[in-house]
């Protein structure tokens, strides 16, 4: 072969890989990923080289499973199916109880779960990946989909690909188990020692402030998203057994409905612990339900007396009973916390993205320094549900990190990653850890109210 033949067959190779590339971005990959566990995904057809053909198709993915069945259109939507099943031609549904259709909204993954797992997915010979009777990509061998929701799958057609059943492009990839494990983007120290260690720290803490002894941490978050179960966490890891003082479980409506201000002990019998969390009303996506953003200057500005009773549809008045009229310094509150659940960060209703941000504006403007507690990270990613010390090596975790940060207006840095405790009998070490961790970040944050609170009284002094 001539110098110049080489060449041209060695070019037009590199060039069908460089086609190859999948078209799913590194985030879509990863958010599919965390759906499944500890894997990868390996691209096996791509219409727009292979063909829109179902033969080309069956040639490329036959036999093989599980995969990720994903269809694009003009109009900006990426959407498709995954199955563990194998295709083939038999013309015959087959069951699949793990089957799942998807959609993405921006980053957000939306999920639509199998109803009727018997007819999962059914292997056509003149079709691409065929989904119950609800979706077909490269349908009858043409570049389209079909679209008939409400048979064994349930979902919006306009949420699902817009009614635009043209596809430009559809892909088919293998879903593999990988052995590799991403590099940790945070350093921790899975070790008893380092838990020994954080405990004396938070034991032997003491504000820069003398005339505060115990620090106000307000948790802040959605119905169901864990401030309770926060608490009752940290509590648990001084009791040395799992304990559940505050009320806390799964409810549309918030299972708080009185301002309560818990002091955490060292032990069953030892002395309270230098800090205070504040636990409030659930935040709720309509107007006048949860907690009224009206209430929460009193609670920020230390007004209000432990155990009182909310009322969504009148704010606090200083007429009620226990109303500090001239609260002091160590009433007032020196953190916030917005508890947010990570399972459910992708699809966070509007309005509450609203009040969250009036909120954060609000405490903004008091000058209260705030963070993130992300709780339920074991529910949002398997690979954390598997060992919780892959917290930080989760890329998907990180995404999720950095898409709450982007909506609540606060740094990564400010993102702490926690596992409450809510079914376990015992406790877990790294749990702990990720816990205790949390308690050192607030304390840090404290430290940088009191710091400016000194700051603004040295220059009142300088002025005078």
């Amino acid at each position: 072969m001539s110098s110049t033949n080489s060449f041209t067959v060695l070019y037009s190779v590199q060039k069908s890989k460089s086609k190859m590339n999948p078209r799913l971005t590194q985030s879509q990959q990863r958010t599919i990923c965390a759906q499944l566990g500890r894997v990868k995904l390996q691209l096996l057809y791509k219409a727009s080289i292979h063909g829109f053909t179902s033969a080309a198709f069956h040639q490329r993915c036959n036999n093989r499973s599980p995969t990720v069945s994903v269809g694009y259109n003009n109009s900006g939507f990426v959407f498709g199916g995954y199955t563990k099943q194998p295709f083939s031609q038999s013309g015959q549904y087959v069951n699949d109880d793990q089957a799942f259709l998807f959609t993405f909204n921006a980053k957000k993954l939306i999920k639509y779960p199998v109803n009727n797992f018997a007819c999962a997915v059914r292997m056509i010979a003149n079709s691409g990946p065929y989904f119950g009777e609800d979706l077909v990509l490269v349908n009858a061998s043409q570049a389209v989909t079909h679209s008939n929701p409400g048979n064994y799958y349930n979902f919006p057609a306009a949420q699902m690909h817009g009614n635009d059943l043209n596809l430009t492009e559809c892909e088919v990839y293998q879903v593999e188990g990988t052995t590799e494990r991403e590099r940790p983007w945070r350093t921790v120290m899975w070790e008893s020692g380092k838990r020994t260690e954080l405990i004396e720290y938070i034991k032997s803490y003491k504000p820069t402030v003398s005339s505060v002894t115990q620090p106000r941490v307000l948790l802040i978050g959605p119905v169901g998203a864990g401030k309770s179960s926060f608490f009752n966490s940290v509590n648990s890891v001084f009791r040395g057994h799992v304990t559940s003082q505050a009320i806390s479980g799964s409810s549309s409506t918030s299972l708080t409905t009185q301002f309560r201000s818990y002091s955490v002990k060292a032990g069953r019998e030892g002395k309270p612990l230098p800090i205070i969390l504040c636990d409030t009303m659930g935040l709720e996506e309509t107007k006048g339900a949860g907690l009224d953003i009206d209430d929460l200057s009193s609670i920020l500005k230390g007004h209000l007396p432990d155990r009182y009773q909310f009322n969504p549809s009148a704010p606090l008045h200083p007429e009620a009973h226990g109303y500090r009229t001239s609260p002091g310094l160590k009433d007032k509150i020196h953190c916030v916390a917005y508890v947010i659940d990570a399972s459910k960060v992708s699809i966070m209703p509007t309005g509450l993205e609203e009040k969250l941000d009036a909120i954060r504006r609000k405490v903004n403007l008091i000058g209260i320094p705030q963070l993130v507690l992300l709780t339920k990270v074991d529910e949002a990613c398997p690979q954390v549900k598997e060992d919780v010390r892959n917290v930080y090596r989760s890329g998907y975790i990180k995404d999720v990190m950095q898409e709450i940060g982007s909506r609540l207006g606060v740094p990564l840095s400010c993102i702490i990653p926690v596992k409450n405790y809510s079914e376990e009998l015992e406790l877990d070490m790294n749990c702990d850890i990720l816990l205790l961790s949390a308690v050192i970040q607030m304390f840090r944050f404290v430290d940088n109210y009191f710091d400016e609170l000194s700051d603004r009284m040295s220059n009142i002094q300088t002025k005078d």
